[in-house]
């Protein structure tokens, strides 16, 4: 039987796992990376830390295939979209450390080049906001204070495209729609990198990759593994949860949050508080588009409680803790570490605690956090829902964090719809595996792919609407005490 890898390479680390032709999981491998915080309000990676976790991770993959007698028809690669990775095409050396996505360094760039008038085009353009968020004004970073001198050698990328380079062997610097449409410098509606925004951001268009298709090969492996299938994490997931019809909607718990709608082939206007973005494009040339909310941090505040505070041991401990009180006793943690995504878009917003008592403990401040999730994905959702005209009556939940059942309740319950957790949960993996079979013959079709959705768990509401709205309401109040806190005034 022959299966299809995903390359996940995401933030905090690297997942390779193989799905069969039934869509089910045949194997997978896990490695983690280095974070680089530098300064306050930035974030990094070493690439080549990156590129060791896709190898080590694909090894032990292959050989547990080997082991089971499978061979490998496809190799799909989804990513951390908005990171900025820039090496030398001839020597294949990073010339700086990735700055991620995270990462709040251009944040008064972003205010210069909205003060100077230049938000309109972006929006237009792109369907995004001036945000340090995104990938242009990190590589004009690069390019002036960063010290790397452009040049023919020069090759920029997401992550993605990173990964590719090295699994051709430096054949092919290339990426896809929903990809390119996350850098600022892609034009959405014409599907192509825009001169107007390369000369914007000083951006030279000689080290931008090509832009192909979502499902399509990209180039081939030392082996002969064809590489047929690329795509945003959240795109991907998008895919994965087989959301092909418009107004059908998921959420991605992972290191952030990012919900979204399928809105169809036609790119709509920009609509405030949210950003509209490239889902796929398909073998056919058919381009699907979303809008989306990001939500900067929601499992990376779980990895603070474990690692900066070392109030549980795992990640995986937080539900049970939790759950031994039944509410929070009115504490909110607010996680804007990195400031705040949609429907918000506050760069100066930093993390706040408020209603703390000589009675908070730390399962509070641990149902908080998870709490907070799902505070940030209503807020979002609302604004999506006003924007789209419809009204939401069901959530697809992935990623990491979906397996927390408490959360996915307290979701279901602020939201008032029912929330469905499909049985394979690492649904950005299933959408670059399906990308890449879809091109190499492995399924036939999106309706096949559909087919292969299985729901595990369904949350429906439980609390009465009335308290979902104070508790709500609550929450506004403790996120407005976050807001511009960074900016001077």
């Amino acid at each position: 039987m022959a299966v299809v890898i995903a390359i996940d390479a995401g933030t905090t680390g690297v997942r390779s796992l193989a799905v069969d032709e039934k869509g089910a999981v045949a194997g997978w491998s896990y490695r983690e990376f280095p974070q680089y915080f530098p300064q306050p309000g930035w974030v990094e990676h070493d690439p080549f830390e990156i590129w060791d976790a896709v190898q080590a991770t694909l090894t032990e993959l292959r050989a547990t295939l080997d082991d089971q007698g499978q061979t490998v028809a496809a190799i799909g690669i989804t990513d951390q979209r908005e990171t900025v990775v820039v090496w030398d095409r001839v020597t294949g050396k990073p010339l700086h450390r990735a700055i991620v996505w995270q990462d709040r360094r251009t944040a008064e760039r972003c205010d210069e080049l909205r003060a100077a008038g230049h938000e309109p085009l972006v929006r237009q353009r792109t369907g995004l906001v001036l945000d340090p968020y995104f990938s242009a004004t990190k590589l004009e970073w690069l390019f002036s204070a960063g010290g790397v001198a452009p040049g023919p050698d020069v090759a920029f990328g997401t992550v993605d495209a990173w990964v590719l380079w090295n699994l051709t062997g430096g054949a092919a610097h290339t990426t896809d729609p929903s990809n390119a449409s996350r850098t600022m410098l892609y034009d959405i509606v014409a599907n192509a990198w825009s001169d107007e925004l390369c000369e914007l951001f000083g951006v030279p268009a000689g080290c931008l990759p090509e832009v192909r298709a979502s499902s399509g090969r990209f180039g081939t492996t030392a082996d002969g593994t064809p590489v047929s299938g690329i795509a945003g994490d959240q795109q991907a997931a998008l895919f994965g949860q087989a959301c092909f019809d418009p107004g059908t909607a998921k959420n991605t718990y992972g290191t952030g949050s990012f919900v979204l709608m399928n809105v169809g082939e036609t790119c709509p206007e920009p609509v405030e508080g949210l950003l509209t973005t490239v889902a796929w494009t398909l073998a056919d040339g058919s381009t699907s588009y979303a809008l989306e909310g990001a939500i900067f941090v929601t499992g990376a505040a779980v990895q603070w409680l474990r690692d900066g505070l070392g109030l549980i041991a795992s990640a995986d401990d937080i539900e049970a803790l939790a759950a031994t009180v039944p509410d929070t006793e009115g504490v909110f943690v607010v996680p804007a570490f990195t400031g705040l995504g949609s429907p918000w878009w506050d760069p100066y917003a930093r993390g706040t605690i408020v209603g703390l008592t000589r009675g908070t403990g730390r399962a509070h401040l641990a149902r908080s956090v998870l709490e907070a999730m799902a505070y940030q994905t209503r807020d979002v959702v609302e604004a999506m829902s006003s924007a789209a005209g419809k009204t939401l009556t069901g959530l697809r939940a992935d990623g990491g964090a979906s397996a927390n059942d408490l959360l996915l309740q307290f979701q279901a319950d602020l939201l008032g719809v029912p929330v469905s957790r499909p049985k394979v949960q690492e649904t950005t993996a299933m959408g670059a595996a399906y990308l890449a079979g879809l091109a190499e013959g492995v399924w036939s079709s999106p309706a096949e792919v559909a087919s292969h959705w299985q729901l595990d768990a369904e949350f429906t509401p439980a609390m009465p609407k009335a308290v979902a709205e104070a508790k709500h309401a609550a929450w506004q109040r403790a996120l407005a005490r976050s807001r511009a806190w960074t900016r001077e005034t």
